[in-house]
């Protein structure tokens, strides 16, 4: 498989990405839906609901260039403390999402999953996310994952909390503990760490996205607010992920 190419500004030279050097998973900050709605005279929340077609858009390519895996930041654990209103409209979002997009899932053979603490999300949230779970279970293609109530260090904290009672009730012994059996208590156990993240909106941090995860990650990062984030800018990540030599440390 070879991905379309693009001409750059600054280059004749156009690139090829084969199919082998696709990330297997990606993660997505999806930042600056608030600005983009600001810049327009708009309400935050309009480039929230904006930010909806942009995220079928990139599944969509996603499912195209062959990404198993791609994990969406969708709401923070510290997100909580936005304004009521913005923080009622963003968990909405999901029942909103689904209920106009999820046949589209359904036709692109695309399996819904969630990290986070979704038990402690309203109902109307946790209740969609369930049927889309359930609904896309059978399908095999991309593993689309929605991080809804995420927290990085909260997953670690869970995670040690669990394990240490599993070694307290001897389930489990302290010299049995490594990485991998570490990684088997966070909420992605079963998935690859991710390739690839992509943080849109021009800020350069984690945010608390997937610390333990991200040990080898290759970080890419674009000004482009996600509302404006398209398929030029998906491919331009590939590109450039394609580009780069991953050493794991090593030579």
């Amino acid at each position: 498989m070879k991905i379309p190419f693009i001409h750059h500004k600054h280059s004749e030279e156009s690139i090829h990405i084969s199919e082998d050097h696709i990330p297997e998973h990606i993660a997505i900050i999806m930042d600056g839906n608030g600005r983009w709605a600001q810049k327009r005279g708009m309400p935050r929340v309009a480039g929230h609901k904006e930010g909806m077609s942009t995220v079928v858009n990139i599944v969509k390519a996603a499912v195209k260039y062959k990404v198993k895996v791609l994990t969406l930041y969708t709401f923070s654990t510290e997100n909580w403390k936005r304004p009521k209103t913005e923080v009622d409209t963003i968990l909405k979002l999901p029942k909103q999402f689904l209920h106009i997009y999820l046949p589209d899932l359904m036709a692109n053979n695309v399996r819904i999953g969630t990290i986070g603490d979704i038990e402690h999300l309203p109902a109307h949230s946790r209740e969609a996310v369930q049927y889309a779970v359930n609904r896309t279970r059978d399908n095999n293609g991309l593993q689309l994952n929605f991080a809804l109530n995420y927290g990085g260090r909260q997953e670690i904290l869970n995670a040690m909390k669990e394990l240490f009672a599993d070694i307290n009730d001897a389930k489990l012994s302290l010299d049995d503990v490594d990485e991998q059996t570490f990684s088997g208590y966070l909420y992605t156990t079963g998935l690859p760490d991710p390739d690839l993240l992509i943080r849109t909106g021009g800020e350069k941090r984690l945010s608390n996205y997937l610390p333990w995860q991200f040990a080898y990650t290759e970080f890419w990062f674009t000004d482009v607010l996600w509302p404006d984030f398209s398929e030029k800018e998906f491919i331009q990540a590939l590109e450039e992920y394609g580009q780069r030599k991953r050493r794991f440390g090593g030579l």
